[in-house]
């Protein structure tokens, strides 16, 4: 799910779904094509994919960013883009693909979890999101889609138990639609605000630490109960990175955090 603008929406290529609009798809072991979309992918990893999946292989947040991700800053972009790496062979082929297919298969991004359906939230000149829309969007070489099975966009996201993953992307694609313009100034993102900012949202081990081992919580007021719950859950305290990082970039105020005096 990115951000898109109305303009770019009506260009996007693929089939428009409408709520009940239908699709007809199925992957599996005995499609021709099996696994072949899981190679030289430019695939855009979202907070929540970050914790899912540095969750899954049991390591941190930093030894997944180290690894496994590239951090991109288009020109004309204001915050970067983290996209996961291929592996370093003839394919370029997912680094967590194996013979017997996905290695993290419950722990999938959002973008795998919902082929091959594409979302965008479409945002309005003043950077608020107007609409969620849809996409059918399977490559040519895709033989899913020769499937009698028939899908709307809600039942293909109940079936891939994609929900949480919907309900945490559209979060951030609101934090990540305020930056269609420059907040940080001269120092860009290698400003301290702008690294605060990637941290809060990318880095939970790190940005917990910050949380609950400096004076944060005595500077923010966050409700009882969502810090006790952010202790141990990385979707929780990704919660209070969103709204930290809109009040502390722009001042917007939200349910989640506000200042103290």
């Amino acid at each position: 799910m990115k951000p898109i603008d109305s303009a770019e929406r009506d260009r996007l290529p693929g089939r428009r779904l409408g709520p009940d609009d239908t699709f007809r798809f199925r992957c599996h072991p005995g499609v021709s094509c099996f696994n072949r979309c899981c190679r030289n992918l430019n695939l855009f990893l979202y907070p929540y994919d970050v914790v899912r999946l540095k969750n899954c292989l049991g390591i941190s947040s930093e030894e997944f960013l180290d690894r496994h991700v590239d951090v991109v800053l288009r020109d004309g972009s204001f915050f970067p883009d983290v996209l996961l790496q291929m592996a370093d062979n003839a394919e370029k082929t997912c680094p967590f693909l194996t013979p017997e297919g996905c290695a993290v298969y419950p722990d999938r991004p959002d973008t795998c979890r919902t082929f091959p359906v594409e979302q965008g939230v479409v945002f309005g000149d003043d950077g608020r999101p107007r609409e969620i829309v849809h996409f059918f969007r399977p490559p040519d070489f895709c033989r899913g889609q020769d499937s009698t099975r028939q899908w709307t966009p809600r039942t293909w996201e109940r079936d891939q138990q994609a929900a949480v993953y919907h309900r945490m992307t559209a979060r951030w694609a609101e934090v990540r639609g305020l930056f269609y313009r420059d907040p940080w100034g001269p120092g860009g993102m290698e400003s301290p605000k702008g690294k605060m900012a990637f941290m809060a949202t990318y880095n939970m081990d790190r940005f917990r630490d910050f949380v609950f081992h400096s004076s944060f919580l005595k500077r923010y007021r966050v409700p009882s109960r969502l810090a006790r719950k952010a202790r141990s859950s990385d979707a929780e305290l990704l919660k209070i990175g969103f709204a930290w990082v809109k009040l502390y970039i722009w001042g917007i105020r939200s349910k989640e955090i506000m200042p103290r005096g």
